[in-house]
């Protein structure tokens, strides 16, 4: 390797480091997208139009641990925090160690767990921070991308965790999410949020 070469590899993180220093959490999400697109599926982080529409149907009062998959850099982690109780629990889990990295440096809140993992393995890692159903499940993994067998998997997954009365709550670009909670919830009621990039469909699956 030339010494240009070897200049050009040391200077790539260091510039990239800047860029994501500049953007803040806009940055870190940019980069996260292009290192997997398939398993962030979007360029920006969604609008808080979107997050108080997707969190707007959630019984806080009684609300002991809300879960999101593929958290990304945080963007529901604030709002879910400000709303849940103080006794209440968040949990976040992502695959992508870069982001829960970030997550764990950005939130300090007690009540805040990061966990790098997957999704299908839901029922363990709730059991693993102590309790035993969650209420809620958030989720803006694009299941459209995702590998074969494995949309149906964290679906199953995520019906068997939630407790009754609870909910799953998705949000992507297409129908693909509120399609598949039909397969394992009950009940599955929807809307859309234009003020997005690019506009997305929300989708609740109640637990009844």
């Amino acid at each position: 390797m030339s010494g240009n070469e070897l200049a050009e590899q040391r200077a790539l993180p260091r510039l990239r480091d800047r860029i994501e220093r500049a953007l803040g959490p806009a940055g870190v999400f940019f980069r996260g997208f292009l290192e997997n697109p398939r398993m962030v599926g979007a360029i920006v982080p969604s609008s808080s139009f979107t997050v108080k529409a997707m969190l707007a149907p959630v019984d806080w009062a009684n609300t002991r641990l809300f879960v999101e998959y593929g958290p990304g850099v945080g963007t529901f982690c604030q709002p879910v925090l400000d709303r849940l109780p103080r006794d209440g629990d968040l949990l976040v889990i992502d695959t992508n160690p870069m982001f829960i990295d970030y997550l764990r440096k950005t939130f300090t809140d007690s009540r805040f767990h990061a966990v790098l993992g997957s999704a299908e393995d839901v029922e363990e890692i709730v059991r693993s921070i102590g309790h035993e159903k969650a209420d809620y499940i958030l989720s803006g993994m694009p299941f459209s991308t995702l590998p074969e067998g494995v949309g149906p998997a964290i679906a199953a997954a995520t019906a068997r965790i939630i407790r009754k009365g609870g909910a799953f709550l998705t949000y992507q670009y297409t129908g693909s999410a509120r399609d598949l909670s039909s397969r394992h919830f009950p009940r599955v009621t929807s809307s859309y949020v234009l003020a997005n990039l690019p506009p997305c469909v929300l989708a609740w699956g109640w637990q009844d």
